[in-house]
């Protein structure tokens, strides 16, 4: 079960992290152009498509005792988050943020300008506009985006064994707990994480199908008293 635990307590701080930083990139890339943009645009999803050993090694450069970023938690916080869970989270907020990223910005992307232009007309500012507008008529993608980006971050492994390592209770997850039990030929506790993971998921994926069906019925009950008005 600790295996299970961290699991979420490891994809839920990831989740908020993209979320904190996912939704307002994606709000600035769906509402702007500029020069490099596509590039931007690519970086930022490129850890959709890199193997997450690539990742893993890129995040060891920036976070290791020599790199960077490393050497700065090392200097003013005296942490290190190499073979710590909080590698973990962060290597599940890198693969996760892209999937966030992209379904958010293409929510905002739909939003219709005219209603947030006749908004800014009206004296409302970009932060309300944004609270009140922008962001409620993108929800669903949010809720979806969150959702997947949930589940990558609860079923990553490459990355997160490269960064945090496979240390039992403190920073083995569910996948490398489950990869660790087969190489050792313990099955039973293999199918017990799998049946575990796999019911979760479940869990997770018929919440929103029935939270988006309940969303649609009440948009078409809306928009039916909406004509009749």
């Amino acid at each position: 079960m600790i295996p299970v635990l961290l699991s979420l307590r490891v994809a839920g701080l990831a989740v908020m992290f993209v979320f904190l930083t996912g939704v307002p990139v994606a709000r600035l890339m769906a509402g702007r152009d500029f020069p490099g943009k596509d590039a931007v645009e690519a970086l930022l999803t490129l850890p959709l498509v890199l193997p997450p050993t690539v990742v893993g090694f890129g995040l060891l450069l920036l976070f290791g005792k020599h790199g960077p970023l490393g050497r700065l938690l090392e200097n003013v916080w005296g942490i290190s988050v190499i073979f710590n869970w909080w590698g973990a989270v962060i290597a599940s907020t890198v693969v996760a943020f892209p999937l966030l990223y992209q379904t958010v910005r293409a929510s905002f992307q739909a939003v219709d300008r005219n209603i947030e232009n006749a908004a800014r007309t009206l004296g409302a500012g970009e932060w309300r506009v944004f609270r009140t507008i922008s962001l409620p008529l993108a929800w669903p993608g949010l809720v979806a985006g969150i959702v997947m980006s949930f589940a990558r971050a609860l079923g990553e492994f490459g990355a997160t064994l490269m960064v945090a390592g496979n240390i039992p209770g403190r920073t083995q997850t569910a996948p490398l707990a489950i990869y660790a039990a087969t190489e050792s030929g313990n099955n039973r506790a293999a199918l017990v994480l799998v049946a575990l993971m796999t019911l979760l998921s479940f869990m997770v994926i018929f919440w929103v199908n029935r939270w988006s069906k309940h969303r649609l019925k009440r948009w078409a009950v809306d928009d039916e008293m909406f004509n009749r008005w």
